[in-house]
């Protein structure tokens, strides 16, 4: 964390895009966030501007770094997280079940967090270091920062995060098809199998 905000701390968006291009760890965080598990859309000299926004935080093994139901008015500022190194178990606990229920397990250049970047509205699942974690973080004033600076790059930045959200909206709107499907076909076996006893 020392690193970027020596790096990226409160500095001019000349200086600060300058030390992004000099830095090793911000070229490896600019070139994991154009992945394709991330936001491939970015081009190298836009991940670097919008990398140079960031600040790296280091996470211990079982640390949560987003919690389920945390929004603004539990101390969590919306932000999204990069990982750059390590390994991050995604969980939500869903009504049905006592424990949580492991979602997906991230590694380096997978993205985490954005939809509460940019609804504020509360995490939907629980995001643990799995091993120790380095990610770097885009906070909402940090963000805001680079609408102010940087109009273009943080226009293509929210359209590209626009897209990824659109692509898991659709992702999970095939699985609600398929579930709304299944529980047809077993009304229908049920109904067949235990007739009306009217």
């Amino acid at each position: 964390m020392a690193l970027f905000n020596t790096l990226f701390g409160a500095r001019p968006a000349n200086e600060r895009r300058a030390r992004a291009s000099a830095s090793g760890t911000a070229r490896r965080a600019a070139e994991l966030l154009r992945s394709a598990n991330a936001l491939i859309q970015l081009s190298e000299r836009e991940a670097l501007k919008v990398v140079a926004y960031m600040e790296v935080r280091r996470c211990a093994e079982g640390e949560a770094i987003i919690r389920q139901g945390d929004s603004g008015g539990s101390g969590d500022d919306g932000f999204m997280a990069l990982v750059v190194e390590g390994e991050v178990t995604v969980e939500a606990l869903n009504v049905s079940r006592v424990d949580a229920q492991t979602v997906n397990v991230l590694g380096p250049g997978h993205l985490m967090g954005e939809m509460s970047l940019m609804d504020g509205a509360a995490r939907s699942a629980t995001c643990t270091a799995s091993t120790e974690v380095r990610c770097a973080v885009l906070t909402r004033d940090a963000l805001e920062a680079l609408i102010a600076e940087e109009p273009a790059t943080a226009a293509k930045l929210l359209s590209a995060v626009a897209l990824r959200l659109s692509r898991r909206l659709r992702e999970a709107d095939s699985k609600l098809q398929l579930y709304s499907q299944l529980v047809f076909s077993m009304q229908q076996e049920i109904d067949r199998l235990v007739p009306d006893l009217d």
